[in-house]
């Protein structure tokens, strides 16, 4: 049985690089997207070696604002995963959730950082999506289930998104709105590739502390315990703030549940219950 294979957005540091990591440890091979050539380069050479000398995970530098460059990218993917993509997972965009600079919904400059969140954090999830289509089809998972063996979790893509589509702070309407707009996305999409046998869930990330997750954290030693603050116990049910873990941990679940389609599954810690 050949490996599952996976395509990871944003996979060179935070959130994404653990997702990268994580699945590479399920014995998945891994392609990543990243903007960050520094960074990209000391996941893929540095931090997951083994990986990389063992023809597990590759990479490439794409602009996830340019569509042209990622569908010759998920080209890059597919050949690299001998033609074949499981599992789509679109955390790329743009991190920060607040305008600029202090800058507030009056001012009118927002309009251009306004339309890098669409770009980056709406568009890019669909147009990735798009590109892999072609290679995720399972077309025999459509007909009538006749026995048990039949059932699988099938291909999937998960959509990174945030908690911030159902709870703002101020001067996050970029950000809040474009993350709300991948929620639609995923409901959407789940309905279009039925026909295809391809699931679409979306985790919905709260406050993560994902700063060690980086070449700077590598060299530092920083670890997640050292990133808490008291500020994180009162803000959250679970008294902590999340670890990139606890998403990697989600979308691992929503991966192989292959009843569960065009969800949103929040992992924030209770804090959408507190404020």
């Amino acid at each position: 049985m050949m490996p599952k294979t996976a395509v990871v957005s944003g996979g060179a540091r935070g959130i994404g690089r653990t997702l990268a990591r994580y699945f590479l440890e399920k014995h998945y091979r891994v392609f990543i997207l990243d903007i960050d050539e520094q960074e990209l380069t000391h996941t893929t050479r540095t931090h997951l070696k083994s990986y990389y000398d063992s023809k597990a995970v590759d990479s490439a530098i794409c602009d996830l604002c340019n569509t042209d460059e990622i569908y010759d990218r998920i080209q890059q993917a597919a050949k690299f995963l001998d033609g074949h993509i499981d599992v789509v997972i679109n955390n790329g965009g743009i991190a920060s959730p607040h305008w600029k600079d202090g800058k507030t919904m009056v001012d009118r400059e927002t309009l251009k950082e306004w339309q890098a969140y669409i770009e980056t954090n709406l568009t890019a999830p669909f147009v990735v999506s798009q590109a892999c289509i072609p290679f995720m089809k399972n077309e025999k998972d459509t007909g009538p289930v006749t026995d048990d063996s039949h059932s699988t979790a099938g291909p999937c893509i998960i959509n990174v998104g945030s908690f911030r589509a159902k709870q703002s702070d101020p001067n996050q309407e970029g950000y809040a709105s474009a993350k709300a707009g991948l929620l639609g996305l995923t409901h959407s999409m789940a309905v279009s590739l039925q026909p295809f046998g391809i699931r679409a869930n979306l985790v919905a990330p709260g406050r993560i502390k994902a700063g060690h997750e980086s070449k700077e954290g590598d060299e530092k030693g920083v670890e997640w315990a050292h990133l808490n603050e008291d500020k994180d116990v009162e803000d959250h049910l679970t008294n902590r703030a999340g670890r990139p873990l606890d998403i990697a941990q989600a979308v691992e679940y929503l991966v192989n549940a292959g009843f569960v389609t065009g969800q949103d599954l929040i992992v924030d810690g209770g804090a959408v219950m507190i404020k």
